[in-house]
């Protein structure tokens, strides 16, 4: 998507019941990080399942100007690697579009190679923070060559010398965590990562899939997460299964919608990132595992969901980062749940694509609904559902875009989203597998 697209305002009509079996895309952070690993790798990785969204193509466009080679080949894709600490100088910036796990993860490769590389975001991405993760970066070895600066368009220089760390995250960050990982693999020696609370492990999963060596030792109420140096890793067949975070717009929709029965099939449901299920299974919703198996090192299952009476929960702190792309949605149908839904420790949501708890607040009020941030918690008032007719401002945010659009299909009057163009950056299926399953979209003049 061109950051200077013109936005396409974008409606869902009231539905009727929705119905039938259907496949999500490829999970967003395993795609992301089979091809990163696929070029740190020796030989050739194949990529079956991959997300075909904006995000990803631009980490395939990023590996590529590196010097790894990455390409469709009929349904797989293919990454011929050049191994660890191999990657080359690229001829000009590296653009990431909208995605910051791209960008923070290949921070991380960067930091282990002797290259100097400017990365550059659209207008959302260059609002959104890089410290977290420059701190430990630079901590190992990465310069910055504009000192002070934390925003994209950045500069970078990384050392054939990185440094190994002991680092404690402040605050639970996949990406943080996986781009100190992804720097270790270059540093001489063992580096770790210390964590209070459990956060995405796709990185940990995957590193061990190509070869590196990655223990996990608990010690008291935290987790020691260390991956040995001077690494060597092979190329791989991945199966990407269904992103959780794109079906949980359909698990969403299914929910509130009268008369509902959906099946979505080969969804990854890793224990850190089903937190909106189990959230939801608290709430009364008629949700359920079926056909578990494990691909590709990560657990998959079928999931089917039915209409149900919603009742409001207490959403505690500690599963926020297993579900943290998904409050938007749960916030938007909490407006369907008798009494209140209360969401507590989501201050990563102010630094996402964009201040996600302060637009799903005020998209959930412009349609009739009570919502209150109260510093890091955000809390809806249920029992009416929503009415409608308002207009909300996604701010260039893909997830707020669906959220709303979801909600759309059982609010009284249509709901109507400023933009949908940026859901492309992580579900450009969105629309017609929802329309697929019966619903049905009107675009609006601006």
């Amino acid at each position: 998507m061109n950051a200077q697209s013109p936005a396409k305002p974008l409606s869902a009509l009231k539905a009727g019941p929705l119905v039938g079996r259907v496949r999500v895309p490829g999970d967003k952070s395993i795609s992301h990080r089979a091809l990163i690993f696929g070029a740190l790798a020796t030989g050739t990785t194949r990529i079956k399942g991959l997300l075909e969204a904006e995000d990803v193509i631009n980490t395939a466009r990023a590996v590529a100007a590196l010097g790894a080679s990455a390409e469709k080949q009929g349904d797989l894709w293919v990454v011929k690697g050049r191994g660890v600490g191999g990657l080359r100088t690229p001829d000009g910036p590296l653009d990431f579009g909208n995605s910051g796990t791209g960008t923070r993860l290949m921070m991380g490769v960067v930091a282990g190679h002797p290259i100097t590389v400017t990365m550059t975001g659209d207008a959302s991405l260059s609002r959104r923070p890089m410290r977290r993760v420059l701190g430990p970066l630079v901590e190992m070895g990465l310069e910055i060559m504009e000192p002070g600066k934390e925003t994209l368009p950045l500069t970078l220089r990384g050392t054939s010398e990185l440094m190994p760390i002991v680092y404690r995250l402040p605050v639970p960050s996949a990406q943080v965590k996986s781009a100190v990982l992804i720097a270790g693999l270059h540093a001489a020696g063992k580096t770790t990562i210390i964590e209070r609370e459990p956060t995405r492990d796709h990185t940990e999963r995957m590193l061990r899939h190509f070869g590196a060596t990655v223990t996990n030792e608990t010690k008291g109420e935290e987790t020691y997460i260390t991956v040995d140096g001077d690494a060597e890793l092979a190329g791989k067949h991945i199966i990407v299964p269904g992103d959780p975070s794109s079906a949980a717009f359909l698990v969403a929709a299914a929910l509130i919608v009268p008369g509902s029965d959906i099946t979505i099939e080969g969804v990854l449901v890793n224990p850190t990132r089903t937190g909106l299920y189990l959230t939801l299974q608290e709430m009364g919703g008629d949700l359920t595992f079926e056909n578990a198996r494990e691909e590709g090192g990560e657990p998959v299952a079928d999931i089917r969901v039915r209409f149900s009476r919603l009742k409001g929960v207490h959403v505690p702190a500690e599963r926020a980062p297993s579900m943290i792309d998904e409050y938007p949605v749960l916030a938007a149908i909490s407006a369907f749940a008798e009494g209140q839904t209360r969401m507590d420790g989501l201050a990563e949501l102010k630094v996402k694509e964009s201040d996600r708890l302060q637009a799903t607040a005020a998209g959930l009020i412009a349609n009739g609904a009570r919502a209150d941030v109260d510093g890091d918690t955000l809390i809806v008032e249920g029992g009416g559902g929503l009415n409608g007719g308002g207009i909300v401002a996604t701010h260039l945010d893909h997830r707020i875009a669906m959220a709303f659009l979801t909600a759309s299909l059982a609010s009284k009057t249509p709901i109507v989203v400023d933009d949908a163009t940026m859901i492309a950056t992580s579900f450009p299926e969105f629309r017609p597998i929802m329309e697929t399953l019966g619903a049905r979209y009107a675009e609006v003049a601006r």
